[in-house]
């Protein structure tokens, strides 16, 4: 099988999150895509079929199945338009209907994708010190104008706001003892963000969940981080930018476009380089 090596919100040439893409004509059996996912290594993989005008996709991390993921999607964004060309894809999760747009951008593709309904609900307090004391952290280290939170754009996430930059690339944890926390508490990322303006983020993502120490770009957790903002009435004037992945050597950059409406859909777009094939 032919799968796709792209780096979806990349920086120019360089940077980006490496997904896996593979298309065909059927969806393997879910056995046989968690092999395939495990096989290529990259914090997912994402396998899509013809289904009636829509695509059926679904998405694997090396260990598990996850509901939705944001930069396998830009990914598969950018494989369908170097098969189909240009264009609006209406694609079909396990637990939601989306679309992924696609054009090409010069040597590059450009994407974006609108995520499933945003939802955000404060985190027990339990939880909030369980995961400082998993990275080290201390309640001083917290902003308190972005409270921590159990936060929702397709999948489930935490985040922590930190207030300072030192303090989000000082970020560490043990592997094992994050995925028992994210697993248990169903969570696919912790998010952890610094605001360097009201509009400009960095962002760190562990994804223990998925056996992955971290992901230089992660579009379902921006999705979900800024309709919280948006619930938050934070002053983000219709968009923010995230970059992620410098503390990686992975400088990759997200651009999320945030409606009036509570709950409402978040467009997120970036680039996205090709790799090589396998």
């Amino acid at each position: 099988m032919n799968v796709l090596k792209i780096a979806a919100f990349s920086d120019g040439d360089t940077g980006g999150n490496p997904a896996g893409v593979l298309i065909g004509d059927a969806l393997p059996d879910a056995a046989e895509m968690q092999r395939l996912a495990a096989e290529v290594g990259f914090s997912e993989t994402a396998f899509a079929a013809p289904d009636g005008e829509n695509w059926r996709v679904r998405y694997f991390s090396p260990e598990t199945e996850v509901p939705f993921c944001g930069h396998a999607t830009i990914a598969l964004g950018a494989a369908l338009v170097r098969q189909f060309g240009d264009g609006v894809f209406p694609l079909t999760l396990n637990q939601a209907s989306i679309t992924v747009e696609g054009f090409r951008d010069g040597a590059n593709v450009a994407a974006a994708l609108q995520s499933p309904p945003t939802r955000s609900k404060p985190a027990p307090p339990a939880l909030i010190a369980e995961a400082l004391a998993l990275f080290g952290y201390a309640a001083a280290d917290l902003d308190p104008a972005i409270a921590p939170a159990l936060i929702h754009g397709g999948a489930d996430h935490l985040v922590l706001a930190l207030n300072s930059r030192e303090a989000l690339a000082a970020m560490r944890y043990d592997l094992k003892a994050g995925q028992i926390l994210m697993r248990r508490e169903r969570l696919v990322t912790i998010l952890l963000a610094y605001s360097e303006t009201p509009r400009l983020f960095h962002t760190r993502n562990p994804f223990a969940s998925g056996g992955v120490y971290e992901d230089p770009a992660t579009g379902a957790s921006t999705a979900a981080f800024a309709g919280y903002l948006c619930d938050l009435g934070w002053p983000h004037g219709g968009a923010i930018d995230i970059v992620q992945g410098e503390d990686m050597g992975m400088r990759s950059r997200l651009h999320a476009e945030i409606g009036p409406e509570i709950g409402g859909s978040i467009r997120v777009s970036g680039t996205a380089r090709m790799m090589d094939e396998i």
